[in-house]
This record gives structure tokens, sequence and C-alpha cells, in this order.
């Protein structure tokens, strides 16, 4: 009979844990989230830290923390490089990536161990929960917790089959990793660049050419994620819909608009209509923020839809920037 202690100890053996970091800005919240990884019930093979072009940084954490392997980006700046080079080196059948400002449950390492036992999974996501540095912003709806790198109402929240998981928090089998080419290189977030989105092509991509694989949501498998004050301003705010609309136009031109969309039609035509209700009827009853929450999805929809139509005519002309 094999110890159910032991059993939950060795769950993470075939885990690689990846954070990827590239500023000194944040190495407070840099060195809390390897504390989260050192400290799992479940401790990961192997915590791997990428450092994306930045000596000073590389030097730093490599003194402060001499059991974790530190290694620089391989590749061009960005966080699919970064990602890319940390799931080259990783020695785990699968490969768990947490951003370099959040923290993970105790339990994260063995909630994603486990679900691998399913043969079909090829990937999972977990809830990323927002950690305030400042007061949550009243007019700031949860429909749009995206735009702060956070779950948003209208994703699942019970376990259950996904398009693609949240970059924060996030596993891939090193398998699929490798055999799909790893991360796209052309659709990246450099330093605090508001694009991003490799995860969504990636899990695409990866699924299409996998009938009956899942990628698989897994409540247990949480994380809080620290959302700066800089994050809660309204041009923050529009910025970065203005970024995810044009990382959304590189995307379907990878995978085509009827994948890269899918998920999306159901979000803008049920959520955000709820939304929307919900803020106005909010104010009705005396919150007055809830015409800020009304308006921000109006505005963040309408800024989205721009971006995308404008990334995906400057693709057709050939004039991308």
């Amino acid at each position: 009979m094999v110890d159910s202690t032991t059993s939950v100890r060795s769950a993470g053996s075939s885990v690689s844990a990846i954070v990827c970091a590239y500023t000194e800005d944040r190495y407070g919240p840099l060195t809390e989230a390897i504390q989260s990884l050192l400290a799992q019930s479940s401790p990961p093979l192997e915590i791997i830290l990428v450092i994306d072009h930045n000596e000073r940084l590389l030097e730093r954490v490599q003194a402060a923390f001499p059991d974790v392997r530190t290694i620089p980006n391989e590749g061009d700046r960005g966080d699919s490089a970064s990602r890319t080079t940390g799931a080259r080196h990783a020695g785990g059948e699968i490969v768990a990536f947490l951003d370099d400002d959040a923290r993970a449950d105790p339990g994260w390492v063995a909630a994603i161990a486990r679900s691998y036992a399913d043969p079909h999974v090829i990937g999972t996501g977990g809830p990323v929960r927002p950690r305030w540095a400042t007061a949550r912003p009243v007019w700031m709806p949860e429909e749009f917790y995206w735009v702060i790198g956070c779950s948003y109402r209208g994703l699942p929240t019970t376990r259950q089959p996904i398009r693609n998981p949240l970059g924060t928090n996030m596993s891939f089998r090193r398998s699929v990793l490798e055999e799909e080419g790893w991360f796209s290189q052309e659709i990246t977030s450099v330093g605090t660049s508001t694009r991003g989105c490799q995860e969504t092509e990636f899990a695409i991509r990866a699924s299409a050419r996998r009938p009956g694989s899942r990628i698989l949501f897994i409540p247990e498998a949480g994380v809080d994620h620290l959302v700066e004050s800089r994050r809660t301003s309204l041009r923050f705010f529009g910025s970065r819909c203005w970024g995810e609309g044009r990382s959304k136009a590189l995307v379907s031109s990878a995978v085509g608009p009827t994948a890269a969309l899918a998920s999306e039609r159901a979000y803008a035509t049920r959520v955000l209509p709820l939304g929307v209700a919900r803020g106005l009827l909010d104010a009705v009853r005396g919150d007055l923020g809830g015409l800020g929450r009304a308006g921000a999805i109006i505005a963040g929809l309408a800024i989205t839809a721009a971006a995308y139509l404008y990334g995906r005519a400057t693709e057709l002309l050939g004039t991308e920037t």
C-alpha cells in the first residue's frame, strides 16, 4: 500500500514550474512568486526562472535563490520567447507557468499534476484572483478583469474543458509544446506592452491538431495576481483593450477568425449585455459606480472591436506595424 502523504508529495515530480521575469521593478512580487512555489504541498520537479534580457536581475535572483534554476531568455525579448526558453529546458512531463507577480496556492502543483492522469488532457488553467495593491476602482466591471490579467465574469468556475487558459496560470504537456513548435514569436508581449494572447493561439492550434484532446479548467489550481495601481487607471484600461484587439487580430490571422473568436462572440453577445444591465440596476439601487461599470463595458467593447478591425485591415493591406 502506498502512503497517502508520500503520494501527495510525489505528485509534483512530473511538473516543471516556470516563472518569467524582465524587470527589477517587480522584484518584490517575483520573490513572493518563487516562495509560493517553494512552499507547495507537493513540490515541483524543478523551478525554472527565465530572465528576459536583464543581466542585473539575473545575477540578483541567482544570488538570492541558489536552489532555483535561473537562466536567460535565449530568444528575442518578450514573454513568448521567455516561456519557450523555460519549456525547452524543462525536465518535467508537464510545464506549468506562473507570472512573476502572481502567487500560487499551496496545492497548485498537486492539482495540476492530478489532472494529467487523464491522457486526453493536454493543458490546464486555473482561477486567477486579483490582489489589489490599492482600492479596486468602483468603475471597473468584473466582466473586464482580463484587463488586469485576472479571471473575469463569464469564465467557468467549475472543472470543465475550456478553449484556452489565462497566461498568468496555465500548464501544458511538454511533448505538446515541443511538437507544436513552442509559442508563437509573432504574438507576444514585450515589457509593459499590452499585447499578448500567445497562450490563446497555442491552445487553439494544439487542440485543433489533436481531436479528442482537452484543455481543462481546474478550480483547485488557483493563484492570486498582484494588480498594481497603474493598472487601475482609465488610461491603462483603454490601452489594454486596444492591445487585446490587436492581439486577437494576429490570432485570427494565425488560426482563422472562427476559432479565434468563438469564445469572444458568446462573451460579447451574452455576458457583456448582462453586465451593462447589472451596472445600470446597481445605479438605480443607489450604487452610482454601476454607471461607471456599465460605461466601461460599452467603451471597452468598442475599443477592443475597433482595434481588432484595424489590425485585420492593416494585415490584409500589408501595413501591419
